[in-house]
């Protein structure tokens, strides 16, 4: 049982962690490109790259959460 509670918040804290962390690059991506409408190129590949590496986290929370909850 402490292991399902472990899981669940693993999960929740990983999925709200990748929330803001999408919300904040893609807002600064936003904001890049009205400062600079002709950087939107390199900026896009850039908020791509940061929204890979902020997704990162929930695949590996998923991973944890796995283990754990094979341990019941």
């Amino acid at each position: 049982m402490d292991f399902a509670i472990a899981v669940g918040l693993i999960m929740g804290l990983a999925a709200v962690g990748a929330g803001i962390g999408n919300g904040l690059v893609m807002s600064r991506y936003i904001e890049g490109i009205a400062r600079q409408p002709e950087a939107r190129g390199l900026l896009f590949t850039q908020a791509l790259i940061g929204l890979g590496l902020v997704e990162a986290l929930p695949v590996i929370a998923l991973a944890i959460g796995l283990i754990l909850f094979g341990r019941l």
